[in-house]
Order: structure tokens, then C-alpha cells, then sequence
């Protein structure tokens, strides 16, 4: 099973690569956004709770936000793996998603971020608001502020993952199908590497993952034979 987390800034594409990754390995993708909207419209107990606290002004709490995750995770007990999508946002997030996954024998295999430049988003922005008419996607100083919210948010939440070696990179700039390859051969190759693992093949993923994040962005790895050269840092000892 895969269960990813797309990290990404405003404007970074994420929203339309989560779709290809959906489609490729058959995967649901649950949106915090969409959640919100659907628990709301429907008036569920859980949206009206949401609700409650949005017509005041404050933020939905963290237990409110899992539960309708959980929810939605239940709906598709045979689901081939989960894209998280908007969540979690924060470490103490992470942790409740975390041990919501354990109670059902489940984990993150691996978190992407689509890294690009905050020049390029802001343009990309600008040109989506004069086209939307959205308001706050046409203010250089609204998306930059944004973009600080988004990078205070983030910093110690990528750190939480990357302790648990389980965070990547890629760049997420070029034609649409050239960062979906991009993503798909990290995906391509984690899954690759929890295969080997299966077999009881011994793989340091702490060094894998690393290397990996930095070959993609240098290299741009095409495909999975690129595995291979990752001999150097992968032991093929059988237990006995």
C-alpha cells in the first residue's frame, strides 16, 4: 500500500499532479479542502462542528480536522494507498495521522515536495488571478506573506519526516508530464526499495533517500534501471 503527502506552495501544481499520481497507482485522494466542503454542504455532525468554529473565526481544532480524515480513510477499507493532500500542516498533525495509521497497521511510505522558485509561483499567481479574477492571487505582498506562513509552517514539520527518512524533493519545474515522471520515479523507487525489503534484502533507506532526493534534482533520474546505481549504498545481504 502507498500512502503519500504532497507538500507544495500556492501555485507549485500540486493540486494537478496529485490527480496524475491518483490515476497512475490507483490511489484516493483526500483533500483537506474538499473534506471540509463536503463534511459542511452535507451538514454532517463533523461539519457543523467545523462549521461552528469557522463562523467565529478561529480554526477548526486538530481532532475535529483528523476525525473527518478518519472518516474518509474508512469509506475505502481495500483502497490501494491514500494521497494526503493539505494535511497535516503542522508536527502535532502529523503525530495524530501517524498514530491514526498505526491503530490500522498503516504508515506514511513517503513524503514529495514539488520545490519552485517563490519568483516563478508568485508570476504563476498573478497570471492565475488576472485570469480568475481572484483578489488575493493578484497581490505580490499578500502571496509573499503566504509563502512566510507557509515555509514557518513547514520547516519543522519536513524535519519530523526527514528524521524518519521519508522526505523527498523534486523539482517542479519544466512541462507538466516531466515533473509527473519525476514524481512517479521516486515513487517508482520507494516502492521499489519496501519490495526488497520484503524479500529481506537489508537496505539503508537513510542514505537511499537522501542520495535520491539530491540524483533527482541533479540528474533527474528517467527510470526505474537508474535504481542500480544505488548499489554503492544498498547491502544485499540475505538474513539467515
Amino acid at each position: 500500500m502507498i500512502n503519500l503527502i504532497l507538500f507544495g506552495k500556492p501555485g507549485s501544481g500540486k493540486g494537478t499532479q496529485a490527480e496524475f499520481i491518483k490515476k497512475k497507482y490507483d490511489l484516493i485522494h483526500i483533500s483537506t479542502g474538499d473534506v471540509f466542503r463536503y463534511n459542511i454542504s452535507k451538514q454532517t455532525d463533523l461539519g457543523l462542528l467545523a462549521k461552528s468554529y469557522m463562523e467565529k473565526g478561529d480554526l477548526v481544532p486538530d481532532n475535529v480536522t483528523i476525525q473527518m480524515l478518519e472518516a474518509e480513510v474508512n469509506k475505502t477499507p481495500n483502497a490501494k494507498g491514500f494521497i494526503f493532500d493539505g494535511f497535516p500542516r503542522t508536527t502535532l498533525q502529523a503525530e495524530m495521522l501517524d498514530e491514526f495509521l498505526n491503530s490500522k497497521n498503516l504508515s506514511i511510505s513517503m513524503i514529495i515536495a514539488l520545490e519552485v522558485d517563490e519568483n516563478i509561483l508568485i508570476d504563476r499567481l498573478i497570471n492565475r488571478g488576472k485570469a480568475s479574477g481572484r483578489a488575493d492571487d493578484q497581490d505580490r505582498s499578500k502571496i509573499q506573506n503566504r509563502f512566510e506562513e507557509y515555509n514557518k509552517k513547514t520547516s519543522t514539520l519536513i524535519n519530523y519526516y526527514k528524521s524518519q527518512n521519508k522526505f523527498f524533493e523534486i523539482e517542479g519545474i519544466g512541462e507538466i508530464d516531466e515533473i509527473s515522471q519525476r514524481l512517479f520515479n521516486v515513487i517508482d523507487l520507494i516502492i521499489r526499495s519496501h519490495q526488497m525489503t520484503d524479500k529481506n534484502v537489508v537496505i539503508d533507506i537513510g542514505l537511499a533517500s537522501d542520495l535520491l532526493s539530491k540524483c533527482i534534482k541533479v540528474y533527474n533520474y528517467k527510470n526505474l534501471d537508474d535504481f542500480e546505481l544505488f548499489s554503492g549504498i544498498i547491502t544485499t545481504t540475505e538474513f539467515m
